[in-house]
């Protein structure tokens, strides 16, 4: 990406309010599906579960787009799938590095390093764009940043020192933020269904490749291959084809704003089907995370109300 280029706007409001919409919806779908995944890792090995899941999903997103991939020029498909592979690069790699670094640091510790992509998008954005995302942005990642510290502080190792597991979890939020703007990059230039495919694809073939280091294992039982459905279906084909043709509407920094809340559907989630007690700092902190979103959400509605004043 060239820093001389700068990020294609929301076309409408409408379009942009759609765009968020979606965002929502995604990030729902995978707090919703965190605990059944956590669940699932307990009989079947990382590598693998990401390799048959990219791979399902890959197949249904051939079938929910096929007819739009017929009309497609050949050209222009093979120039889609490059541009979503080198998203897939970054996603792929995000998910192997926070698979990882949880083998050597606690969830708490997890969950709050990984929220830290939240903040870098907007910094690495300036650096790209040469152009700050405004105030009103920064001032809500700052107010949803707070309320990620609220909600993962119960969990947060209490002794809490960079290890080997923290430093990879790091690695993992700073490949998430360039995924975020390299997808939201290529999404407003090329076909979104092809796109969206290419990153899947990029990501299944990544996996399965890398059982030749990581020995594939797995029960396959009733709650291995739910996930995996559910997962491949859900929290993949659908997300991500949502993820990509809302970017086209709207920028990175938002998105991250957005995404924010997949921690607070995964609390939820966790309370409601994994037993979890509910505490004040984890409410605190959803609140906070709906502010900050709020602060950025309303702002055209407020400027709106002053001009017909």
């Amino acid at each position: 990406m060239s820093s001389t280029l700068t990020e294609i706007p929301a076309q409408t409001p409408e379009a942009r309010s759609k765009a968020d919409a979606a965002l929502v919806l995604v990030a729902l779908i995978w707090g919703a599906t965190f605990v059944v995944v956590k669940r699932a890792l307990l009989e079947i090995s990382t590598m693998y579960f990401l390799a048959v899941r990219f791979a399902f999903a890959s197949v249904c997103v051939v079938l929910i787009f096929s007819p739009r991939y017929a009309g497609m020029r050949v050209a222009s498909a093979w120039r889609g799938l490059g541009c979503g592979a080198i998203a897939g690069v970054f996603l792929w790699l995000g998910y192997v590095l926070q698979s990882y670094g949880l083998k050597y640091t606690s969830a708490g510790n997890s969950g709050f390093l990984t929220g830290l992509y939240i903040v870098l998008v907007p910094l690495i954005s300036a650096c790209v764009y040469r152009k700050w995302p405004q105030s009103i942005e920064l001032l809500g990642i700052v107010i949803a940043g707070v309320g990620i510290v609220f909600l993962t502080l119960p969990t947060l190792d209490r002794n809490f020192q960079i290890n080997r597991g923290d430093l990879l979890t790091i690695g993992c939020a700073i490949v998430f933020a360039f995924h975020l703007l390299v997808l939201g990059y290529y999404s407003q230039r090329e076909r979104f269904e092809v796109v969206a495919l290419g990153q899947i694809v990029c990501a299944a073939i990544l996996s399965a490749i890398s059982l030749i280091v990581e020995r594939p294992r797995a029960i396959w039982s009733a709650s291995v291959i739910f996930a995996i459905v559910l997962t491949g279906l859900f929290a993949t084909a659908l997300a991500f084809a949502l993820q990509t043709w809302a970017q086209q509407y709207t920028t990175a920094t938002r998105t991250a704003l957005i995404f924010a809340l997949e921690p607070v559907f995964a609390y939820v989630t966790a309370v409601i089907a994994g037993g979890e007690r509910l505490t004040p700092g984890a409410v605190c902190g959803g609140a906070l995370i709906l502010v900050g979103i709020l602060t950025v959400e309303l702002k055209p509605a407020r400027l709106a109300g002053h001009r017909k004043s």
